[in-house]
């Protein structure tokens, strides 16, 4: 990249950056307050000390969906978040498999099976 492009790039990320954490804070400061601070997921429990692992997960992956009765949100330890986000990544990606029902497996390997062993006596 040229300087031009190098400064224009990082002139647009630090604003992007800035959007995000003032967006965050609010619901997550709000977010923290309602709910104990327990992943929804693993159940971890958390401390101030540690509290930066715990996440603000939307539930319908709408990060611009923040109802003040939190009803949109759920803490989730950075694991299980990253988690859930590549499952609906995945489900984006890929389709839901349980619209889909397995073919029934028709094979029986024991089929015959007595026949099989008294034709070896």
């Amino acid at each position: 990249m040229n300087n031009k492009t190098s400064s224009n790039y990082e002139k647009v990320r630090a604003e992007q950056m800035e959007y995000n954490a003032k967006r965050a804070k609010g619901y997550r400061e709000q977010a923290l307050k309602l709910y104990p601070w327990i992943c929804g997921r693993c159940t971890r429990e958390f401390e101030r000390v540690g509290l930066s692992e715990l996440t603000v997960h939307h539930v319908d992956h709408n990060h611009d969906n923040n109802p003040s009765d939190g009803s949109n949100w759920e803490l989730l330890c950075i694991y299980c978040h990253d988690e859930e986000h590549t499952k609906f990544e995945n489900l984006v990606r890929y389709g839901s498999t349980t619209e889909r029902a397995p073919a029934a497996a028709t094979h029986n390997p024991f089929a015959d099976l007595k026949k099989k062993m008294e034709s070896t006596k």
